[in-house]
């Protein structure tokens, strides 16, 4: 295997044991669905120190299992002019503005229209990392989640910034319209989070095998049936603030996957309706700078969507 591969090595817990090898892999490796899990397997990319390795195997608690992730393979990514809000920039990294429906990067089926293709537009000097499908990317918002994002320039800036990340240096807050009238003016969820067992496109804290997730909140304005709130995670799992709101009895605001596929209140539904999109906003990104360690502050502003939906929301209060 190419010696520039990622590897990992996990023992399984007894927590673990008895469950098939594709059920804990898709639930610990978020970021691949089962069918890619598979492949891995099938390809070798995933083994047990002393025994074959199916998809089908059920562990046992002691298994050791060495993980290997290959490279993404390379794409000829073009550079597009599209409009991305790039909020600094210097040698090492560039904070952007990602504005919601836009995927960060390529993947199956998308090739253009991404971050990834702005930022190759805007930052002359990112495809030093390697032009290949995640160049320079470090850290992810999902498509219809608005806010400011890191990207690394180059390799020491990248190695720092997902260190950074790793060890939860990186200082997160989002800014959310929730549904419901949220009790009490702070608050933690705590829960492991993993893949849905029966909806694959979904996380939740059933999952067979989750990770650890903590998410700390704070009240900063109600709207009779809307609450308005600031988020920090201080975990990065995937859809984590949308699981945590959602099982809590207060999913974000015209969330598609996590939230009613109906509203009985009106102002949710012409709230919904206005937002068009799950109302959550990266608004603050704190991180040290790769090359100065100065510890470096960003925010990017609430976009139009929120504001208008917020406006309205305020109009009923009053």
């Amino acid at each position: 295997m190419d010696k520039g591969n990622k590897t990992q090595i996990l023992k399984i817990t007894k927590e673990l044991s008895g469950i098939r090898a594709d059920v804990v892999l898709s639930e610990l490796l978020s970021e691949h669905t089962r069918s890619q899990i598979k492949k891995l397997i099938d390809d070798n990319w995933i083994i047990l120190q002393d025994r074959s390795l199916k998809p089908s195997t059920k562990f046992e608690e002691g298994d050791v299992v060495r993980i290997t992730l290959p490279e993404p393979e390379p794409l000829d990514l073009a550079p597009e002019d599209l409009s991305v809000e790039l909020l600094y920039e210097d040698e090492c990294i560039a904070v952007v503005d990602k504005p919601a429906g836009m995927t960060v990067h390529p993947g199956a089926g998308v090739k253009s229209g991404t971050l990834v293709n702005a930022l190759l537009f805007k930052c002359k000097d990112l495809a030093a990392i390697g032009g290949k499908i995640r160049p320079g990317i470090v850290h992810r918002l999902d498509k219809y989640t608005s806010g400011v994002m890191v990207v690394a320039k180059n390799d020491q800036a990248h190695n720092s910034l997902v260190e950074q990340f790793k060890t939860r240096e990186v200082k997160k807050k989002y800014i959310a319209i929730v549904e419901g009238n949220v009790k009490g003016d702070s608050g933690v969820f705590e829960s492991q989070i993993g893949r849905h067992p029966t909806n694959r496109i979904k996380m939740s804290s059933r999952a067979k095998a989750g990770r650890e997730s903590v998410t700390k909140w704070k009240t900063l304005e109600r709207y009779g049936p809307a609450t308005l709130v600031e988020v920090e995670p201080r975990t990065g799992r995937t859809h984590q603030i949308r699981v945590h709101f959602s099982e809590s009895g207060h999913p974000i605001l015209a969330d598609k996957l996590y939230g009613p596929k109906k509203h009985n209140n009106e102002v949710l539904k012409s709230a919904s309706k206005l937002m068009g999109r799950q109302a959550l906003h990266a608004w603050e990104l704190g991180f040290k700078h790769p090359l100065t360690d100065e510890f470096l502050q960003f925010k990017a502003p609430l976009p139009c969507d929120m504001e208008k939906t917020l406006k309205y929301l305020k109009q009923l209060e009053g």
